[in-house]
């Protein structure tokens, strides 16, 4: 059974910061990318960052560039979000999902089931 379990949600205020988990089961952790997507109510899902842990590449959108940062744990087949810096736009629910490939939402294979962030100003 596939599961992408997620923690680390919760309330900040707009500077500070939270790290997001995800623990990865049922797949080949090595051969997928692996990361987070958010959404705004009504809204679709958005790219935040992903790794792939077998080369350690990695993908940031431009809004997080130099305050997320997202690293891999193979021995424990979960995946970090380091979020510093926050700030009110961040919020939204952020899912961890992955796919042999990364693009938009439509392309990933597999889901979490969400966790909220909010950054109070």
């Amino acid at each position: 059974e596939v599961q992408l379990v997620e923690s680390g949600g919760g309330l900040v205020q707009a500077g500070g910061s939270l790290r997001l988990s995800c623990a990865a089961s049922g797949f080949p952790f090595d051969d997928y990318a692996i990361g987070w997507f958010r959404q705004a109510p009504g809204k679709e899902r958005v790219g935040v960052s992903c790794i792939t842990s077998r080369n350690n590449s990695t993908f940031y959108a431009h809004p997080v560039k130099g305050r997320f940062t997202i690293s891999s744990d193979n021995a424990k087949n979960t995946v970090y979000l380091q979020m510093n810096d926050l700030k009110p736009a961040d919020t939204d629910v952020y899912y961890c999902a992955a796919g042999t490939t990364w693009g938009e939402a439509a392309m990933l294979d597999y889901w979490g089931q969400g966790t909220q962030v909010t950054v109070s100003s």
